[in-house]
């Protein structure tokens, strides 16, 4: 149990009031956005602000940068899939369209050396876009996965700067 605990308990990063109250705001207001664009699943933007939130502006400017990249390039592929294989092949197809699709990323990445955060992006819009079942256009899908994603991206990020977080020789966490 010892062991446990240590694994839990924070030695270098613990969560704090004003940490917390950031996130809790900025996750407030990237639903709000994405809700005012009327964008069919706000949630995204939210869950995407609570993973920018964790970063300090330094560290998650950089980062963010791939996080859009892997984001366009993961809802263009999971749209491009979606749309070649339409309704055809069922779900055996779509399993194996979807491993296909996340390797295809992986090699893609590779190839342009990007960081590894661009490829969980990718990995994870994929994920989204063709894995929820819809009636809509994939492409249509794909668009509003990137505009609430990176509506979550751009609060984040402004929020970080805005309302910076105060760190006294504790370490940052990605």
């Amino acid at each position: 149990m010892n062991g446990l605990r240590e694994l839990i308990v924070a030695k270098d990063n613990p969560t704090t009031f004003i940490q917390s109250a950031r996130t809790a705001v900025a996750a407030v207001v990237s639903l709000l956005v994405a809700s005012l664009f009327r964008l069919p699943e706000p949630y995204w933007a939210a869950i995407t602000t609570l993973i920018v939130m964790q970063s300090s502006l330094g560290a998650a400017l950089p980062v963010s940068v791939q996080r859009f990249a892997g984001t366009a390039v993961g809802a263009t592929l999971g749209a491009l899939i979606g749309s070649l294989q339409g309704n055809a092949g069922g779900f055996p197809g779509k399993v194996a369209s979807f491993g296909a699709g996340v390797f295809a990323l992986g090699m893609l990445g590779a190839a342009v050396r990007a960081e590894r955060g661009a490829y969980r992006y990718a990995g994870i819009t994929l994920a989204i876009v063709m894995l929820f079942p819809r009636p809509e256009n994939p492409w249509i899908i794909a668009v509003h996965r990137f505009c609430e994603v990176s509506i979550g991206i751009a609060v984040g990020l402004a929020l970080t700067a805005l309302w910076p977080e105060r760190r006294s020789g504790l370490k940052t966490v990605e």
